[in-house]
């Protein structure tokens, strides 16, 4: 039951970083466009998909196994559905950062924010594949010997998408400090708090849901 209620919250702070996101975006930030001339649109895909991939769909593929109903292989599909998504957003998200870089000039893996976002998304890559592997050639025994490390590598790559995310938001509010807009720092501000909130609601629900709560 007590898994149950922080799934909702998780669900409900997930849905607010949604709303506050596209707020900033379409109301702050001039739109979201991959094909844009205006290279500021082409960005604000970035922080999107990224944002909608690596935290949010891969909050909801981590839950799957608590809050999909269903037989385990059901939960299962839809978890490794979800963090199929994920990548593929992350790839149309790094692509759009990429291009805006080229678009402005500007140098490429250069702060901590992309040095995080790039090792997320590699080991990402790496831990869907090799969950993918053992699924369908696995023997039920190596899948148990390998299902808390997996389980253990998900929950922290979900914090290290934070942390990127959250490293990310600095960076442009620190760009903002040089023109402030009161309202919009306080906008991103509470972005970051409700993206960490769901982060931690995701977590406290898989803890909870092992000890059968």
């Amino acid at each position: 039951m007590r898994s149950y209620t922080t799934a909702v919250l998780a669900h409900l702070f997930g849905l607010l970083a949604i709303i506050l996101l596209l707020v900033w975006l379409l109301h702050y930030r001039e739109g979201v466009e991959y094909d844009s001339d205006n290279p500021l649109r082409v960005f604000n895909v970035h922080p999107l998909l990224m944002f909608l991939g690596f935290i949010f769909f891969a909050g909801q593929a981590i839950m799957a196994y608590h809050t999909v109903p269903g037989e385990w292989q059901t939960q299962r599909l839809i978890h490794m559905t979800l963090h199929l998504i994920a990548i593929v957003l992350g790839i149309v998200g790094i692509c759009a950062v990429f291009r805006f870089h080229d678009m402005v000039n500007l140098e490429d893996v250069y702060s901590l924010h992309s040095w995080i976002g790039i090792g997320t998304f590699c080991l990402y890559g790496v831990q869907w594949l090799f969950g993918l592997a053992f699924m369908l050639r696995g023997s039920r025994a190596e899948r148990a010997s390998v299902a808390p490390w997996h389980i253990a590598g998900g929950r922290a790559l979900l914090y290290m998408a934070i942390c990127a995310a959250l490293t990310g938001l600095m960076e442009r509010y620190t760009m903002l400090r040089l023109h402030p807009q009161q309202r919009e720092s306080r906008l991103i501000n509470f972005l970051g708090l409700a993206i960490l909130l769901f982060g931690v609601f995701v977590d406290i629900t898989v803890g909870l849901a092992h000890f059968g709560s």
